[in-house]
């Protein structure tokens, strides 16, 4: 039976979401509810957004108190969580200035901007172009779009924006052969989480931080899945000593509330200048206010420890399906942001998972992305992983 909150939802709201039929109430670490009383262990976590679970206290409590204060001033005035957060994030990364705003479409939009006004500020106007890689995804505004290297995406809004152009992840050779006196920028995920949770090999990084060296280029990390501990590290560049100029952040950054961040050297943050971007509510108190409270608790809380070695005892465990079940082609990923190829479509295993109590989620296809909370338990992993292996068996018959 259809509840009323699904058929008006249908009725009222944009079709833009293949929805599951199922109306989420309520959350409290790892686990939500739905209207009708049942539980699941979420292993999606908002698409790697709620890194601390649900309803974490310190995030409820400084939004709580930030809500009694002050809501809204916009950015026409200094506000001091801005401010504490914005000392947060440049102390521990290698950035100097950051730009705030509400998701990780938008920081990316900032971050194309920004990397073509810095170039045109040193008087080349006609270095502009941006490399991204096949199967990324760097968000859904028209210069996102464009930046996004998969087909299926940018399917129906041609024409994308000039100006971008693609190469294939994790190929230094293809893309040295497109780097022109052109390119002002190459933007990339650490690791593709759109993608098929898709690693560069050892030194891959590297070789295009000395590409873009070599071409007075910029190099742009899109962190905005991987980045606030979700790989075992605070950021993913950690893991391959590379850093870049510009860096983009939203998803995990307030635990759930709207927010988003593009950081940057010195050097390339000087060009946004007063009037070269703006945004009304990006930073806002409230958001602020709880994001400080979320990056105090994965730096001083050893969150981020926790999920890394979580992360590796979850990844042991799929490893040990994929010795059981030929079904399985491969197991790879850093942290708790990891996925699982199969060689058949993976829809039916979601809702054979969510039907068992458990939300996984799949993407290109055939990659279970397993991506849950950084506090997720040993005792919750497990119990996924029966779940799996009794699915996985029924499968081979």
């Amino acid at each position: 039976m259809t509840s009323q909150t699904i058929s008006t939802a249908d009725r009222t709201i944009a079709g833009t979401y293949k929805r599951f039929p199922i109306v989420l109430t309520t959350g409290s670490g790892c686990v939500v509810q739905d209207e009708t009383g049942k539980s699941y262990i979420d292993f999606v976590a908002g698409i790697a957004v709620c890194n601390l679970g649900h309803c974490h206290p310190a995030a409820v409590q400084a939004l709580t108190r930030q809500a009694g204060i002050l809501f809204h001033v916009s950015n026409l005035y200094y506000t001091q969580p801005q401010t504490e957060l914005a000392e947060l994030l440049t102390d521990n990364c290698f950035a100097d200035r950051v730009f705030f705003c509400n998701s990780g479409a938008e920081a990316n939009e900032a971050a194309i901007k920004l990397a073509r006004k810095y170039f045109k500020d040193r008087n080349e106007p006609d270095r502009y172009e941006i490399l991204s890689m096949n199967q990324s995804f760097h968000g859904r505004t028209m210069a996102t779009l464009s930046a996004t290297g998969q087909e299926k995406i940018r399917a129906g809004f041609d024409p994308i924006l000039p100006g971008f152009d693609f190469v294939p992840f994790d190929d230094i050779d293809a893309l040295s052969q497109k780097m022109t006196p052109k390119t002002c920028a190459v933007l990339l995920e650490p690791i593709q989480g759109e993608g098929g949770i898709r690693l560069p090999r050892p030194g891959y990084l590297k070789q295009v931080r000395d590409l873009c060296d070599r071409y007075g280029a910029l190099l742009i990390f899109d962190e905005i899945q991987t980045g606030l501990g979700r790989t075992g590290k605070l950021f993913a560049h950690e893991h391959f000593d590379v850093q870049p100029d510009i860096m983009t952040l939203a998803k995990a950054l307030a635990n759930g509330l709207p927010m988003g961040a593009m950081l940057a050297r010195e050097p390339v943050a000087a060009s946004f200048t007063p009037g070269a971007h703006a945004s009304t509510f990006g930073g806002s108190p409230l958001a602020a206010a709880t994001a400080v409270a979320v990056l105090k608790t994965l730096l001083h809380d050893r969150i981020v420890e926790q999920g890394q070695q979580t992360g590796a005892y979850f990844k042991s465990r799929l490893l040990w399906l994929k010795n059981r079940h030929d079904v399985i082609v491969d197991v790879r990923g850093l942290g708790l942001m990891l996925g699982m190829e199969l060689k058949a479509d993976g829809a039916d295993l979601v809702a054979s998972c969510m039907e068992k109590g458990f939300l996984i989620n799949c993407v290109q296809g055939n990659v279970l992305r397993f991506v849950p909370p950084l506090i997720v338990t040993v005792q919750e992993i497990d119990a996924l992983i029966a779940c799996l292996d009794e699915l996985f068996c029924r499968i081979a018959g």
